[in-house]
């Protein structure tokens, strides 16, 4: 069942949405090359704490293979990797792209965004996937409009993606995000008839195109966490919270300063 927020859980929504965002625009300078991925997750982890919140991927969805569930505080995925990257002694150098996850969880509600960075100078090789990716997390976002179904979204995000001679990953998608950190529904990024759910004011969901360079299939390495691209491509991705409101929806995972609203 999707859930329909109330006002007081939307502006909880609104705080932790911006926390994860002040963690991203925080760590955005220390992305540079010889910097380790476990220093970027030390500095999320200290700045998430300071701030009154807790990291929602640390122990998250313990399993046989990884009984204290997910180890680190944040995502970082370099390069061919997908998703679910964990942070570890890997040094950024010059030429990498590396996708930052963050998601905090601020007095019972979550926030979850992402971005690709460049690690040093953008290359020939590494700024047209990043690009269609940020275009394609922008895409979905202007289809997310009260009164359109959940498949618009990815309707509109895989021919812009194909478009540019990328792929859309299948197996990993948007979600709804409130008190828990995945809830329905289950938000598609690429193209479907099936219509889904029809959007709906207070609605509050993730949207999170994973881009590949070259064909869209993936493998998860040995951690049982980490997704690579079956044909070693490029991939990127860039992620948003969303609210749907009644004349449109509001991007909530930016800094204050930063605020968006996108209306019909």
């Amino acid at each position: 069942m999707i859930i329909i927020k109330t006002a007081k859980e939307i502006e909880r929504m609104r705080l932790s949405c911006r926390l994860a965002a002040q963690t991203l625009n925080m760590i955005a300078p220390h992305v540079q090359p010889g910097v380790s991925t476990n220093a970027l997750n030390d500095l999320c982890h200290q700045f998430i704490l300071d701030h009154g919140a807790t990291p929602s991927p640390l122990h998250y969805r313990p399993s046989a293979h990884n009984p204290q569930g997910f180890p680190k505080s944040i995502c970082t995925s370099v390069n061919q990797q997908v998703c679910h990257g964990i942070p570890g002694p890997r040094v950024l150098r010059e030429g990498d792209i590396i996708n930052v996850d963050i998601t905090v969880c601020l007095q019972g509600f979550h926030g979850d965004t992402s971005k690709t960075f460049f690690v040093g100078p953008p290359t020939p090789r590494n700024s047209k996937i990043v690009r269609v990716a940020e275009e394609c997390l922008a895409i979905g976002i202007a289809a997310a409009q009260p009164g359109n179904h959940f498949n618009a979204i990815g309707n509109a995000i895989e021919p812009h993606a194909r478009l540019h001679r990328c792929s859309v990953v299948r197996e990993y998608c948007g979600h709804g995000i409130g008190r828990s950190f995945h809830e329905e529904p289950a938000v598609l990024h690429y193209a479907s008839r099936d219509k889904g759910a029809k959007l709906l004011p207070g609605m509050i969901f993730t949207i999170e195109p994973m881009i590949n360079m070259g064909k869209p299939e993936i493998r998860i390495l040995a951690d049982h966490w980490t997704v690579v691209t079956k044909d070693h491509s490029l991939s990127a991705q860039f992620e948003h919270t969303i609210l749907i409101t009644p004349h449109g929806n509001e991007i909530l995972t930016v800094a204050e300063e930063e605020a968006v609203a996108t209306n019909a």
